[in-house]
């Protein structure tokens, strides 16, 4: 297998599309012989895998049920390993309240780089960071409650770290070293074009590509506008994925049948969006004195200073969702979370992209099987009544 087919090097090709690139992926997954990656990501898997995924209940839960909630597990899962990095680095120490969360604040010079942001925003990193091992457990226990198997991605926790003052000597199941930070959301909430209404593709706020969001070693730290620019990288990597959550959960609730479950998913849902406002907020001061403009010395990444840009699509200080189109043109627009449909924000789409992000970079082709496993059973769930 040549490195240019490796779902590694997915996120690495400026070159090639990543619809392209999934094909060659997918097209060697035994998961999906005979299944086209059109049925999957563009018209949505519902089509293609519905006749199975409600076909059984386990313990008042459908089949459907199941597989989002064994999705939304593993989606968890893997926010509760990025967000373990961010705490070890630049969280607060002993501050959290679920099991297993890790004691923050172990690089100083990363602290205090995440502060000239917001001051508060150790604890916020530490207060997601609880967040996410608490969804993680609870999805899982719910599923061992009901007779479901749960989720487990330990085995593939082989990616190394950083090896920068704080952090842990452990491996790790996401890469937060080498990102490509997708910061489209941030034009694409100002805007009033809807993705999943024919919206088309939104520009880029910044091009962050290869960049580290935490400190790949103490060389990162030394240097005063290198470990600035990797904490302002941080703040959008931070909105990038809460974003993404949002949107997840607002699609997978439209195909829930269990009610109790539909009540998980939409509280914890609920969440998701506090912590997109949340960054969405702070991560406007990463584009103000006197934080901007500042350029990393080693990417040439330059964050600007737009705190007086009056353009819309650009500007700080709007962070609520501009109005957009919704369900049918001859309703009036309205203020809401988008995309929300299995072709834009479904698993498929959320593994997508997070592969896009590199935040997979380095993992096992059984690691994309058996999240891309994962995904397809989830969107091919359909609402039972």
């Amino acid at each position: 297998m040549s490195t240019a087919d490796h779902p590694a090097a997915i996120s690495s090709s400026s070159d090639e599309g990543l619809d392209g690139l999934w094909r060659r992926v997918i097209a060697r997954r035994s998961f999906l012989k005979g299944v086209g990656v059109a049925g999957v990501t563009a018209a949505g898997t519902g089509a293609v895998l519905a006749p199975t995924a409600a076909a059984r209940r386990t313990a008042g839960l459908t089949d459907g049920d199941v597989a989002i909630l064994r999705f939304l597990a593993a989606a968890e899962l893997i926010e509760r390993d990025l967000w373990g990095q961010y705490t070890e680095l630049g969280g607060v120490p002993d501050d959290a309240q679920s099991p297993g969360v890790p004691s923050g604040g172990g690089n100083k010079p990363y602290v205090m780089a995440l502060q000239r942001i917001d001051s508060d925003m150790p604890q916020y990193i530490t207060d997601n960071t609880d967040d996410e091992f608490s969804h993680a457990a609870f999805i899982n226990a719910y599923l061992a409650a009901h007779g479901a198997p749960q989720v487990n991605l330990d085995k593939f926790r082989t990616l190394q770290g950083s090896t920068a003052t704080g952090a842990r000597d452990v491996k790790r199941l996401t890469n937060l070293m080498d990102l490509n930070v997708d910061t489209s959301w941030y034009t694409r909430y100002r805007s009033t074009r809807n993705p999943d209404f024919g919206g088309g593709s939104f520009a880029q706020l910044l091009r962050i590509r290869h960049q580290p969001a935490i400190p790949r070693d103490n060389d990162d730290t030394a240097n005063p506008n290198r470990i600035q620019a990797i904490a302002n990288t941080a703040s959008f990597h931070f909105a990038f994925i809460e974003q993404g959550g949002s949107s997840l959960y607002t699609t997978l609730l439209q195909q829930v049948s269990n009610v109790e479950v539909l009540r998980i998913v939409a509280s914890i849902g609920g969440v998701e969006v506090d912590h997109f406002s949340l960054w969405h907020d702070k991560v406007s001061n990463a584009l103000a004195p006197p934080v901007a403009p500042v350029t990393d010395p080693e990417t040439h990444l330059t964050f600007p200073n737009l705190s007086n840009n009056h353009e819309e699509l650009k500007q700080t200080n709007l962070i609520l969702p501009e109005p957009t189109r919704f369900i049918s043109d001859s309703l009036p627009l309205v203020s809401i979370i988008r995309p929300s449909s299995t072709k834009n924000s479904g698993a498929v789409a959320t593994i997508k992209a997070f592969t896009a992000d590199n935040l997979f970079k380095g993992q096992s082709d059984a690691f994309f099987d058996a999240a891309m496993e994962l995904a397809v059973k989830a969107d091919a769930a359909e609402r039972q009544c």
